[in-house]
């Protein structure tokens, strides 16, 4: 079983901590980590994109000139779509870009992740933040405690800690994750993943 440092709010080693091995000994597969990040990115797009089609487009009720005898090729409307104003052919219109990926193959993808970062001793495990109220400054000296002041930092919670997402919401560098929503992207996009310890015993309730 995989250990790493415990450290406190003042950035001290007090002791040690084991991490589970279904999250921190898994296989790490390139190709499922590409496909999962994939979808989830995919996920994030809107799609409400919209052209309007030929019948959709206001005016060209009538023929806008005679069938014969004018020289011209034969038209129909005015709101087809080689005049100007016209409709638009193959357009976008609203559509999902969600991809459905199975469950064991988003686990696997987050569990290699989360292998990845420990083999880039990107992984640090504290004790607790010690906030006992909504303050940037306090966060910023935990981070600088520990050395991670620098950098993108992806902070796990054990729950949903107002105090510690107000006091990071003002760093744009820093995000607040609990425990039990993690995503690859977002851990991949980290330079340091901090976990506060009570955090691991749900992550591996979760996702073991």
């Amino acid at each position: 079983m995989p250990t790493t440092t415990l450290y406190s709010s003042a950035g001290e080693a007090i002791g040690e901590v084991e991490l589970p091995d279904e999250l921190f000994s898994a296989p790490i597969n390139t190709a499922v980590l590409h496909q999962v990040v994939t979808a989830q990115l995919a996920g994030r797009h809107l799609g409400t994109h919209d052209t309007k089609k030929r019948g959709e487009v206001s005016g060209g009720g009538h023929k806008p000139y005679r069938q014969k005898g004018t020289g011209r090729a034969r038209q129909g409307s005015i709101r087809s779509p080689q005049f100007e104003g016209g409709g638009v052919v193959f357009g976008p219109h609203p559509r999902s870009y969600a991809q459905r990926l199975p469950r064991q193959m988003k686990r696997l993808a987050l569990c290699g992740a989360l292998t990845a970062k420990l083999d880039d001793d990107a992984i640090r495990v504290i004790d607790g933040f010690g906030l006992e109220e909504p303050r940037t400054r306090d966060l910023l000296g935990v981070l600088g405690a520990l050395g991670r002041a620098d950098g993108r930092v992806l902070i796990v919670a054990t729950g949903t800690d107002e105090t510690l997402i107000l006091s990071a919401r003002n760093l744009p560098r820093v995000e607040v994750i609990r425990a039990d929503s993690l995503n690859v992207v977002a851990l991949l996009n980290a330079d340091t993943v901090l976990i506060e310890q009570p955090a691991l015993s749900k992550m591996e309730e979760v996702y073991a």
